[in-house]
């Protein structure tokens, strides 16, 4: 792959990121750099409390956000996560519009 390719992967992962951030402020933090086996550690619990999902505290939503936070740090990851992320804001979006009606 290219560098001009992995340079716009890393520049959509970013810009999706933040918006991610916008909900949940403190992901924002665990992006520093000194954070990185928190980061690492918050994200495979998180994705394993993902599977889960049976139990009343755990759920679903856990696996995309441990996914997020490893993301960070697998740059093979960050493109295929933000187009997932594109995907459903649009599927999220499109579902409200037929909520209001």
């Amino acid at each position: 792959m290219t560098k001009h390719k992995l340079k716009a992967r890393r520049k959509r992962f970013e810009r999706e990121f933040n918006r991610v951030a916008e909900l949940a402020p403190w992901i924002d933090r665990l992006r520093q750099p000194g954070w990185l086996l928190v980061r690492l550690l918050l994200a495979l619990v998180l994705i394993a409390g993902g599977f889960l999902a049976i139990l009343p505290v755990f759920g679903l939503w856990m696996i995309p956000l441990g996914m997020l936070l490893l993301a960070i740090d697998i740059p093979m990851l960050q493109g295929p996560l933000a187009s997932l992320i594109v995907r459903g804001r649009w599927f999220w979006h499109g579902m409200r519009k037929r909520w209001r009606g």
